[in-house]
């Protein structure tokens, strides 16, 4: 939908940001307390032989099963909130003029209520797709990975601000732009 993009501008303009599809990655690093989780969970097969998380394989398995994707979302979910919460604390205290938590999931994992404003990303479902491919990923895998979320018309309607990222990135980074302090 245009998440990273946009968190590359808003860094470009002096907000601060985290994301937490970064904070996940980091989550699971080796010596990481989530990787023995997630192994304890779903056992080698979603491990090479160096120990490391197979990202890809462990998507392949929770992205078909709602309880899998439960599951690591239990295991996960509750680090990743962790991580960000504490950084917009101290943003906070700090009295940043603006900051940013990306998160894809911000309704679906209820936390909206987080934060002073929600704004939603979105594009056509056919520049989603074509995004998506761009990444590798078959059709199954797109189709697996949307059907995981919330329909973007539901996040629309929820959300206080939508950016249209089906445009250029100078009209993506103008539409930020109106959102920020002056």
């Amino acid at each position: 939908m245009g998440k990273s993009t946009a968190a590359g501008i808003l860094k470009k303009l002096g907000v601060a940001v985290i994301d937490t599809d970064q904070i996940a990655r980091d989550l699971v690093k080796p010596g990481q307390p989530g990787l023995a989780e997630i192994r304890r969970a779903f056992g080698d097969s979603v491990f090479d032989e160096k120990g490391e998380l197979i990202r890809h394989q462990l998507a392949a398995e929770v992205f078909c099963d709602a309880g899998k994707r439960a599951k690591l979302e239990s295991i996960l979910h509750p680090k990743i909130r962790e991580v960000w919460f504490a950084a917009a604390q101290k943003w906070k205290a700090e009295k940043k003029f603006a900051a940013a938590v990306i998160i894809p999931l911000l309704f679906e994992t209820n936390a909206q209520s987080a934060f002073t404003a929600t704004i939603c990303l979105a594009c056509s479902s056919e520049t989603q797709q074509i995004r998506l491919s761009e990444r590798g990923w078959s059709i199954d895998e797109i189709r697996n990975r949307i059907s995981a979320q919330w329909p973007v018309d539901k996040k629309i309607v929820l959300s206080d601000y939508v950016i249209w990222t089906d445009t250029t990135i100078e009209a993506h980074e103008a539409q930020l732009k109106r959102l920020l302090p002056a």
